[in-house]
């Protein structure tokens, strides 16, 4: 039996591509570089801040070390002035945590987002009560699809990993969950397709939030 549920963040409760793709264009443009469609951040995301500025700056052929720096600290500067700004939650996420809630299924995030850009989105889209725990990229803690940070989690939570459902929407998400131990549900709502989430060992692929408690009947 199902006890908790742990949650990536962007592409799985929160659609955040415009967001992440407005402010990456941004950087992009200060130092010369042309914009690139939103759909191409898709792919871009996923595996942290680092890894995206790489993805923007390899797309235009560049990996000077000296570039990537301007463009990665103008990016999360910009991010960080507003954290909120083009993001929402997806259709269904509020009356699947509420349903969750009342059922006494424990509830966590675990994200590659920065931890405090974590916090602040969270606290204003969820407020503070929703969540027993939400955790971003912090330091000294593998990024997922490191399992060290989810299985860190399942102990703050008390459940054991055999009762925990792992939800995200990329096969990071997937080798997280699977490297923990945990069942895990892709999501067609987020960034990726199915074929992405099937090949990555998803244990289940869902097109509407209100399917994951179908698990805990």
């Amino acid at each position: 039996m199902y006890k908790g549920i742990i949650f990536d963040l962007d592409g799985t409760l929160l659609d955040t591509i415009e967001t992440i793709a407005f402010y990456g264009n941004k950087a992009l443009e200060k130092y010369g570089f042309e914009a690139i469609e939103t759909d191409k951040y898709k792919y871009f995301v996923g595996d942290g801040a680092v890894q995206l500025i790489q993805r923007m700056l390899a797309f235009h052929g560049s990996h000077d070390e000296k570039t990537f720096k301007k463009v990665f600290d103008e990016y999360n500067a910009l991010y960080n002035s507003d954290t909120f700004y083009k993001t929402t939650v997806y259709d269904g996420i509020n009356e699947l945590l509420k349903n969750a809630k009342g059922k006494g299924i424990k509830l966590a995030v675990l994200s590659n987002k920065p931890h405090e850009a974590t916090i602040d989105v969270i606290k204003r889209f969820f407020g503070e009560n929703t969540f027993d725990f939400f955790y971003g990229a912090r330091a000294g803690i593998p990024l997922k699809p490191d399992p060290t940070s989810a299985i860190m989690l399942a102990e703050e939570l008390e459940i054991e990993k055999e009762e925990i459902v792992y939800v995200g929407d990329t096969s990071v998400d997937m080798k997280t969950g699977n490297g923990a131990g945990f069942y895990s549900v892709g999501v067609l709502w987020g960034f990726r397709d199915k074929k992405e989430l099937e090949g990555s060992g998803a244990d289940l692929i869902i097109s509407h939030p209100s399917e994951i408690l179908k698990l805990f009947k």
